[in-house]
């Protein structure tokens, strides 16, 4: 930590963490527009930006200097699963110490339903973030189908879930969310999938995807969630942004192209991505077919998607102590092939109806560099708070350490408005992710020579360094890399128009 660092955390006392109204000075302002960094005091009055400028202190008022740390908008995770275990740890530290100050759950396709419960258990019992969400497919298809979902929907039963989603809407749902690679939305058609994107578009709300497949099948599903935006005529987003599969690294231009020509055909066509090389799901998920005893397709798996040493055991009931160890290692331990390991593991999962998940390495980091840097891809994480994938924990703050300090890949206004007003505008938020006068004080200030991730597989849980201060609607929810126990965090519901 520098001591320009350890100098700016030693802020004035009368800064206190409920202030409602207080003054920064003299801070590098990165306001999230994309807009060159400058010197500027910012004004929050209750919890929202009152003034920007050369300002001076009223009396009485609360003063943070900032000695020159940059100041940004709250950051804006846009993919996330944190919502779990929030009643347990409402401070949410592997958040806020990245910056980020809001986040949007009901990803994949699930979500709590109705919505409208879980919007008022965050009323009654805030966190230090806020929290929007969308209305998740799977969840709506659950309720609906229960254990026979094998199938495609009658109408009667697409039915049903469209009036479960109209509620969800009603209730401030910013969209429809769908998991299609996961059960049970894999069986679903692509009509039933049309039909309740029109329902969220007759509301003004989005639709984002876990797309039908990120490796074999990945250029028709990607052409689907096209021609969803294109027919329901409402904003599309690609969740989680890769190409998975071997045979398509190298390929991320041809990736962008097709958005890019959706988006010339008047497509609102966007994406999040998350910077690392390796995702986290079901080991199943590489199993489209479910046909879990084809050795034909394990062998294509491990060579097409994921080598058996990059797919890490992150949880295995039937077995825990087998996690943290790779699909390679449990085959040379148990004295058996590779795709014999994998087909294992998951037929115990299976017999014991457990959970058997994977950290998997399949992506090409030339590839994640491009999709970064598309102008319409905003930072996600995919993260949790408890959790062995370091993406909960570090998303934020790796892309301020390796995309801007050391690849030199993104300005630092640039990174901040990916992540910030850029992930607004994509989950249709209004008054979050700048700073301007009337906006919501959701800030973060840091020190851009400093600020890292730590959190590794090793480390999951390691918070990152280099954020002095957050606040969340106008309220200081960490400072000196801990929580102040503030718990300003609203429930963000859909509005009018957006």
């Amino acid at each position: 930590m520098t001591g320009k660092m350890l100098f700016a955390l030693s802020l004035l006392v009368s800064a206190s963490a409920f202030a409602d109204d207080f003054l920064i000075r003299d801070a590098l302002l990165v306001d999230g527009t994309g807009a060159p960094p400058r010197r500027a005091d910012v004004r929050v009055a209750h919890d929202k930006i009152a003034a920007i400028g050369e300002l001076k202190p009223n009396p009485g008022e609360a003063v943070v200097d900032a000695h020159g740390l940059a100041l940004a908008p709250g950051f804006i995770d846009t993919h996330s699963h944190h919502e779990d275990g929030l009643d347990k740890k409402p401070d949410a530290m592997p958040v806020v110490s990245q910056g980020v100050t809001t986040i949007i759950s009901g990803q994949d396709g699930g979500s709590e339903i109705p919505l409208a419960d879980f919007f008022r258990k965050i009323k009654a019992k805030p966190a230090a973030i806020n929290i929007a969400s969308y209305s998740g497919h799977n969840s709506l298809r659950d309720k609906v189908l229960g254990e026979d979902f094998k199938r495609k929907a009658t109408p009667a039963e697409v039915e049903k879930m469209r009036q479960l989603l109209a509620a969800d809407m009603q209730a401030g749902a910013l969209g429809l969310s769908t998991g299609l690679e996961y059960d049970p939305g894999i069986y679903s058609d692509k009509s039933e999938v049309l039909t309740l994107a029109r329902e969220a578009a007759k509301y003004g709300g989005r639709y984002i995807s876990h797309m039908r497949s990120e490796d074999r099948e990945l250029w028709a599903a990607l052409d689907e969630i096209v021609n969803i935006g294109r027919v329901a005529k409402l904003p599309v987003q690609v969740s989680h942004a890769k190409l998975g599969m071997t045979d398509w690294w190298g390929q991320a231009d041809r990736f962008l192209g097709v958005l890019d020509k959706a988006r010339a055909e008047g497509i609102d066509a966007t994406l999040d991505v998350y910077p690392y090389p390796n995702w986290q799901s079901t080991l199943t998920v590489l199993w489209p077919k479910r046909d879990f005893e084809n050795r034909e397709t394990a062998e294509f798996v491990l060579k097409h998607l994921a080598p058996a040493n990059g797919l890490l055991l992150s949880r295995f009931t039937p077995d825990p102590t087998l996690v943290g160890k790779t699909v390679a290692e449990i085959a040379r331990m148990r004295g058996i092939d590779e795709p014999a390991a994998a087909m294992a593991l998951i037929r115990e999962s299976e017999t014991s109806h457990g959970d058997i998940e994977v950290i998997g390495t399949s992506m090409d980091e030339r590839d994640i560099d491009k999709l970064i840097a598309w102008p319409h891809a905003n930072i996600s994480s995919d993260g949790m708070l408890n959790d062995l994938h370091p993406r909960g924990a570090g998303s934020f703050t790796r892309v301020l350490r390796v995309y801007v300090r050391e690849k030199k890949l993104l300005t630092l206004e640039e990174a901040v408005r990916k992540m910030s007003s850029l992930a607004a505008k994509h989950m249709g938020l209004a008054d979050r992710g700048e700073i301007r006068n009337g906006a919501y004080a959701d800030l973060v200030l840091f020190d851009p020579a400093t600020v890292a991730d730590r959190a590794t597989t090793k480390e999951p849980g390691a918070l990152s360094v280099g954020v002095a201060r957050v606040w969340v609607n106008g309220s200081l929810v960490y400072q000196d890399g801990k929580a102040t126990g503030a718990r300003p965090g609203r429930a963000l519901l859909r509005e009018k128009g957006h």
